[in-house]
């Protein structure tokens, strides 16, 4: 497939970039590594079940030789109940991810909480942006992962920042108007190790196969013709 490319000039930036370690966020450290960012990544621990995924956030930053920091936030991940990925009462929805069955993975104000992190070290390191990996497929039913966000929360930074962060400061979401399976492209032309990321929200040992962010990775991976290395348990 043609993949549509990133939109954001990242050389010569200072950047803290959100990794979760899943397919889109280890891809964004790669291009932005690539592209000539000073990197520095962040990860968040809130209680999430798929916690497993933390580790695959330390591989690429030891595979990129760049600082890793891991927040503690499951106190606050504990205060956010309802939500699948938080939430043991929830079950982790199966299939096909619906705007319905989505519901049920979005964790209240995610994103900003994180964000707002990121932003914190980043004006403390003298960054000059925070990087994410929403991506098209997110805009459906969590408002944290759309433009319209991203340019608000920005300025939200640079307002609550004003003389302390660079006036160019910004929040870079260069994969926002991108797929799944752009990503995977645009990956794969980068040598992202695809067999070293975590999607399964289920929390096991191995990729279930069937819950919803399992179903998306082996879809992206098909649609974009790219080998899929990970082991599926079902």
């Amino acid at each position: 497939m043609n993949a549509r490319q990133p939109d954001a000039n990242v050389s010569a930036r200072r950047v803290v970039a959100l990794v979760s370690g899943g397919v889109d966020s280890v891809t964004l450290a790669h291009y932005l590594h690539v592209n000539g960012a000073e990197l520095m990544l962040i990860s968040f621990d809130y209680g999430q079940r798929h916690r497993r995924e933390l580790h695959y956030a330390e591989r690429v930053a030891q595979r990129l030789s760049v600082r890793h920091d891991v927040v503690d936030l499951v106190a606050v991940g504990g205060l956010l109940s309802g939500s699948a990925l938080t939430d043991v009462s929830v079950d982790v929805p199966h299939g096909y991810y619906t705007d319905d069955s989505m519901r049920a993975t979005v964790v209240p104000n995610r994103n900003a909480i994180l964000l707002a992190v990121a932003a914190g070290v980043a004006v403390a390191r003298r960054a000059d942006a925070v990087a994410f990996a929403a991506h098209s497929g997110d805009h459906p039913i969590y408002p944290d992962c759309r433009p319209a966000f991203v340019n608000a929360f920005s300025e939200l930074v640079s307002i609550g920042n004003q003389g302390f962060v660079a006036p160019e400061f910004t929040i870079l979401a260069p994969f926002i108007d991108m797929t799944k399976a752009a990503i995977v492209v645009l990956g794969d032309r980068l040598g992202v190790p695809y067999e070293a990321t975590w999607s399964c929200y289920q929390g096991g040992t191995a990729h279930c196969g069937c819950c919803g962010t399992c179903v998306e990775r082996r879809e992206a991976f098909a649609v974009a013709g790219v080998p899929d290395p990970t082991t599926y348990l079902a």
